[in-house]
Parts: structure tokens; sequence; C-alpha cells
């Protein structure tokens, strides 16, 4: 918006300056002109004052105009006198000009020339028509845009961002669904002598990260066909109609260039279900539906055009966008598991560079929930936080804070706890992690830390054990224990309650009423009693169907009650008996502020912090900064970017 004033400013001005000058050039150069009379002249003439005398004889209008300079002129300031026409005039002035020392210059009627009357004519006139439409064109450029409103946004991908599967990590199987597309895109005689038909649309779901978009562009970049991309919102605009046009000239494009793949990201902007959910219906973005539906059914079999589509609210579309011979097949795209977060941080590892210490499979283990897009972030961030510490390469401690930056925000150093609040602070999250460490069942503690990020004043990191797709009863009830085990070690040790707690209740009471009304674990039965209902048009699952009475819901509340008190009572019977474990756990958290695994686990076992390790880690240290000092004054080139044992080899070396 700011060009296009500057623009219109600009034009402006240039147009102000061109009359200008023309103004100009009509009116002379600006000097000062003197009308005279025939008497004056005559006068000024005979006694000599005239020195310069310029004759124009113009025979068409029957006169002479006279241009001339009197001695007491300024500079640019002449007369201008017209004299009747005669055929002696300019004998009469060349006499006088040898008597008084006259320049006399006789000029040539310019309107004898036809091809500089021409000139004279035409000249202003184009002027003007040119720089008028020179303006206009200016002024108006931007609505002329609107003749494009029709055409498709769609992308074509160029060949320098190429993808493969070479570039896609974990997603094993879903590969393999999308590996028969790029079979008939290469190939498409194989399928037509069996007389099979390949999918016409394939939607890829999946949560948000975990690798649609880069699959889309990897079959593409297998099969070697153009990629066209764009997104479902850049359909839907203002005016109804131009959705629609946008469609049709994209599936054009896309016949031209066959075989080709389209790719529409977040088709549910435009592929919701019509005429249904909250604010009635939506003319534009139906008709852009409508033409959809139709030209997925316009094109032949075998055509070569296969469109692929992403989304992470599947249960909004249409369904006419889901039947057979349109978006016929779904590719589920879960979270990766260890293996294939693993797989996925050695694909964003490759350009990194890692100090020994750092294991790719231990940061897989620890990034349980993580998508592929985040642990991209988690390794990027670690990248940020080794050059902001000066380091040649990255470390576990950089990963270590990148990872609770993703999870939690960045750490509030600048927050002071009172000695009170740290205290309870520390006492709360030991409480969780001796619940953690005695119930098998519940999660396993992987890091504590009292140094506030985001809302949270401390967070205990709790994984589970192993990665499992199902959860027994027993073990659910122990991970709400393990939620409730900050409260009670609060009571216990303060013998009051505070506001810290409010988020663990918040996952207990979830867990405990899914227990009830969803899996059928507890004493009203097999029973599903409520499901999530997601709203169409809002995007979240604000409304739960019930299908029972007062009484039942009434029931319900006695037993998620039941579970709440049963595993209160389990999380207080454990702390009472591992006092002395929360005291030590809890007086290290106080001193260190962070844990780690391994130092829970030596303090579970000997009672205390593992000061022996500490000490050698601090001499590994000091003595890895004098071998950098040693090799600085020996002058070894590169010596900073080395390790301990490349430094002592160099020094060797250079003994």
């Amino acid at each position: 918006m700011k060009k296009n004033n500057k623009n219109t400013v600009l034009s402006y001005l240039f147009l102000f300056g061109f009359f200008l000058g023309v103004f100009l050039i009509l009116n002379g150069s600006g000097g000062k002109i003197n009308k005279i009379t025939y008497d004056e002249f005559i006068k000024d003439l005979e006694q000599g004052n005239v020195t310069e005398l310029v004759v124009i004889p113009k025979p068409n209008s029957a006169v002479y105009e006279l241009n001339g300079k009197l001695k007491d002129y300024k500079d640019k300031e002449t007369f201008v006198i017209s004299m009747p026409y005669s055929d002696n005039l300019v004998s009469d002035m060349m006499t006088k000009a040898k008597t008084h020392d006259l320049k006399v210059t006789v000029k040539k009627d310019p309107e004898n020339s036809s091809i500089l009357r021409l000139i004279v004519n035409l000249l202003p006139i184009v002027l003007i028509v040119g720089f008028s439409a020179y303006f206009l064109t200016r002024q108006v450029g931007g609505a002329n845009k609107s003749f494009d409103f029709g055409k498709s946004k769609a992308k074509l991908s160029s060949d320098k961002n190429k993808v493969t599967f070479k570039d896609v990590a974990g997603l094993v199987e879903e590969k393999y669904e999308v590996k028969e597309l790029i079979d008939f895109l290469k190939d498409p005689k194989k399928f037509q002598k069996l007389g099979a038909r390949i999918p016409k649309g394939v939607l890829l779901v999946g949560p948000p990260g975990t690798g649609k978009t880069l699959l889309a562009r990897a079959v593409a970049g297998e099969a070697n066909v153009p990629f066209y991309y764009i997104s479902g919102s850049d359909f839907v605009e203002l005016f109804v109609g131009v959705g629609a046009s946008r469609v049709r000239d994209m599936f054009k494009q896309a016949k031209q260039t066959a075989p080709c793949l389209i790719f529409i990201d977040e088709i549910d902007a435009v592929g919701r279900q019509r005429g249904t959910g909250l604010g009635g219906g939506h003319d534009e973005r139906e008709q852009t539906l409508n033409q959809l539906l139709t030209e997925m059914d316009g094109f032949g079999e075998n055509e070569g055009i296969i469109i692929i589509a992403a989304t992470n609210r599947p249960d909004v579309l249409d369904p006419a966008l889901l039947r057979p011979g349109r978006f016929d097949r779904q590719v589920t795209i879960n979270l990766p598991d260890i293996k294939g977060r693993e797989e996925i941080l050695e694909v964003h590892a490759k350009n990194k560079t890692f100090s020994k210490g750092v294991k790719l499979k231990n940061i897989a283990k620890r990034t349980v929930g993580f998508s592929g897009a985040d642990l991209e972030n988690l390794l990027n961030e670690a990248a940020l936080l080794a050059v902001r510490r000066d380091k040649n390469e990255i470390g576990m401690a950089e990963i270590d804070e990148a990872h609770d930056r993703v999870l939690m925000g960045p750490a509030k150093q600048s927050h002071q706890y009172t000695e009170k609040e740290k205290k309870i602070v520390a006492y709360h999250e030991a409480g969780h992690a001796v619940v953690g460490i005695k119930l098998e069942g519940a999660n396993e503690v992987q890091k504590i830390t009292i140094v506030p990020r985001g809302h949270a004043g401390g967070y205990n990191l709790m994984l589970p054990r192993e990665e499992t797709y199902l959860s027994t009863k027993k073990e659910l009830l122990e991970s709400i224990s393990g939620l409730l085990g900050g409260r009670v070690s609060e009571e216990i040790v303060f013998g009051e309650m505070t506001t810290g707690a409010h988020n663990d209740f918040k996952q207990a009471t979830k867990i405990a009423r899914a227990m009830v009304t969803e899996y059928g674990m507890s004493k009203l039965g097999p029973l599903q009693l409520e499901t999530q209902e997601g709203s169409v048009f809002l995007g979240r699952d604000y409304n739960k169907s019930r299908n029972f009475s007062g009484q039942v819901a009434y029931e319900i509340d006695q037993e998620m009650r039941e579970i709440i008190d049963g595993c209160y009572k389990q999380a207080t019977k454990i702390i009472k008996e591992n006092r002395k474990l929360l005291d030590n756990i809890a007086n290290a958290l106080l001193e260190n502020e962070t844990l780690t695994k391994e130092q829970i686990d030596y303090i579970v076992e000997h009672g205390h912090m593992p000061k022996e390790e500490f000490e050698e880690e601090a001499t590994e240290e000091i003595s890895l900064a004098e071998l950098k000092e040693l090799a600085k004054s020996k002058k070894i080139k590169g010596y900073s970017k080395m390790n301990k044992e490349e430094l002592k080899e160099a020094l060797s070396k250079e003994d």
C-alpha cells in the first residue's frame, strides 16, 4: 500500500513538472519582455539606443515582429513591437544598422516550413495525449489486476526444490501406500493392462508437522513430474464465482502438463460440509467445492492427473469429497515412534556439528509425542544456543536446554522466588518424582527442574517406560497417582495447599472421566456414555454428546471421585513411606535447581548427589582449558576447535 501511494505522488509531480515545462516554453525563457509603441521605437532608433534587433517577417499576417534590446536593458530583458508589412522595412533597418552600429538579424518565416508547422501543431497534442495515457495507466494499473482474479494461484515447483523419499524419514508404511502412485505416473500402461484404476485423489490425514506436505512433494520428486501446490484458502475470495474459476483454470493448466500432481494443502478451508453448522452456508466456498467435485469427475481415468490433499480435520469434510472416484484413499500420518524419530533426527542432523557425547537415539527416547517439525525445531534451537554460547559444536547441554524451551518456553532467569516459594516448588516436584519412581505403571522420571518456564514454576519431565498403543487400568490409576504426588507432598511437608497443582488436577480429572465415560473402567460397566463431537465450523471439540439421565450423571461423578480419592490415598502412602527420599531429592533441587535421570537414580541408590563425578568433570574441564592454553602458546592451528584427545595428539606431534 505504501508503495502504491509513493507511485501516485510521483505521477502527480511528474505531470505537474511536464505542464510547467510546456508553460515556460510557450512563454519564453522567463526574461522580461517590454511592449513599446511605434513612436518610442523610432525615437530610440534615431538616437542609437537600440543595440540588437531581430526582424521576423509574417507575410500571411501582413505584419513584422521586431524583437530587440536597448542600451539600458538588463540581461534577458527585451522589447517587442509589431509593424505593418512593408517591402522596404528590412532595407531601412539595414541602413540604420550601418549608421548607428546596430546588429540586425532577419529570420525566415517559420510558417513557410510545412514540416515545422506540422510539428508545432501536432507535438503539443501528442505530448498531452501520451502523458495523459501514461498517467491514467499508472493510476488504474492496480485495478487492472482484477482481470486476473479467475486465474489459478497454484504454483509450479522448480527442480531446485526437488524432494525424494530420501528426504522423508519415519514414514515407512505411508511411503508404501503412495508408491503405486509413482509407478502409475511413470508407467500407466502397466496398470491399464489389468484394468486397474488408480485413485484420482489421495487424502493425507494427520496432526500438524507430521510431514504431509513433504510426502506429497516426495511423490512428485520420485515420479519426476510437475508438482502444482496451492492452499485451500487461495480458492476463496470476496466475490462469488472467483474460486470456481480458479479451480477450472488450475485443472486446465494441469491437463496441459499431464502427467502431473496437484497438491492442495489445508483442503478443509474449501471442502467443509455444505449447508451445515453454525453461521449458515457460504456461497463462494460452496460454489468452489462444487466446481472441484465436478472437475474431479470430469477428467478421464488415464489422463495422468493425481490430486493429493492434506488436512488435520477430516471430520469436517463434505461426504461427497470422500466418495470413491474422488478422494477415495486416505493415508493417515501419525506422530513418529522412537525409530521414526531417530531417522528424522538423522535427516535434520546432516548439516550440523555435534560433540561426541550426543547420541541421537537418546534424544529420540526423550522426545515422545514430538512431530517431525518439532524435532527439526529442537535441533535448530540447540544450534542457535551453541552459536549464542560461542561454541564450535552442539553438545547435550544445548540439546537439553532446547528440549525445555520447545516444551515449556525459555527459562525466566529474572524471576526470583522467595525462599519459601522455592522450597514449596522443590518439594512439589520431588513428590511427583517419588511416586513415579515407586510405581511401575507411572511414567518414568527423566528430569526435574525448579527453574520457572512459561506459566510453570518448575516441571517434572515424566515419560512412559515403553511406547505402547494401549494402556491398562492399573497404568492409568498409577499415572493419576503420579500427577497427585505434588499436592500430597505439599500437604505432608508444609500442612497447606497452593495453586501450583491446578494443571495436575486438570490432567488427572480428564483421565478419570475418560476411564468412566469412554473406557468402561468403572462400576458402571462397559458403557460409552460420552463421545467427542466436533463442531464443523468452530474447528474445536466444544461439545460432548451425552446420552444418559441425571441419575447416571450423578453416578459418573461418584465414580470419578472414588478414582481420584483412591489415587490420592495411594500417593499419600507412598510419600509417607519414602519421606527420606523426598527430602533428599528436594534438597538436591534446592542446591542444583535441575536434576537429570542419572542423578536421580544415584540419589535413590546412595541417598546423596554424586559429588565425586562432579569433581572429575570439573577437573576434565580445567585440564581441557589448560591444553588449549598450551596449544595457543605453541601456535597450533585450529586448536580452539579440537577436543581433548585431538589436542593431546597435536601437542605430542609438536614436541
